[in-house]
């Protein structure tokens, strides 16, 4: 997955969607801290599913569902490495600056497996200046830097979308979008300034973050705005 043009990943816990999302998707994200036994389905899926996966296996911390040991989180996303589908990993930028990370990305540099380092605020949206900084700093450690913050004002959307389209000018390959209802239409509209992923379910219910669209929809749009 080398996120030279724009990927929409189909967001969910359950593999069994995949064949689904296909005709809207170019991606899986594959939340593992969502699902029961995520790597025995990675196992399952290699060799059957056509989508290629982006392993997710998110921190409770960073709104994700895993509140185990966060050694054996990163562990089990290593593992997921091994497997042929998995071309992506997410981890947490906050997660990779306590060098808590550095086994898990040498793991990934070594299998050829490109690195999301992403960073969450579901407070509010940093200033455009901070968002720049903490993409550019994500991007020294991974593919792809990702941003997604709470838009709470039209303002804080294009603080958004300016930072996405500086960071793409600069050359430096971004996926960001602001959560919630205010900022539904920055997953939409931030791939016109350079945003290289885009989330949504295939089936609405299981939205994975507040205000994403549902995957046919989100699809459209982005094909829409191109």
């Amino acid at each position: 997955m080398d996120f030279e043009s724009f990927v929409l990943a189909a967001s969910t816990a359950d593999l069994a969607d995949e064949p689904a999302a296909r005709e809207h998707a170019d991606a899986i994200e594959y939340r593992m801290d969502l699902a029961a036994e995520p790597l025995a389905a990675l196992e399952a899926y290699d060799g059957d599913g056509e989508l290629p996966i982006l392993a997710t296996n998110r921190a409770a911390w960073e709104g994700g569902e895993w509140d185990g040991d966060d050694e054996r989180r990163l562990e089990a996303l290593a593992e997921a490495t091994a497997i042929d589908a998995v071309e992506a990993i997410d981890i947490e930028l906050e997660a990779i600056l306590a060098g808590d990370a550095d086994d898990l990305l040498e793991t990934a540099r070594k299998r050829g497996v490109a690195v999301v380092a992403s960073a969450h605020d579901f407070e509010g949206t940093p200033t455009r200046g901070e968002m720049v900084s903490t993409l550019t700093e994500a991007h020294k450690y991974a593919d792809i830097a990702k941003i997604a913050v709470t838009a709470e004002s039209h303002k804080d959307t294009l603080a958004v979308l300016a930072a996405t389209e500086q960071l793409t000018a600069h050359g430096d390959p971004v996926a960001t979008m602001a959560m919630g209802e205010l900022g539904s239409h920055t997953r939409a509209v931030a791939p016109v300034y350079g945003s290289r992923i885009g989330y949504a379910p295939v089936d609405p219910a299981d939205a994975t973050a507040p205000g994403q669209y549902d995957l046919e929809t989100l699809s459209r749009l982005v094909a829409d705005l191109s």
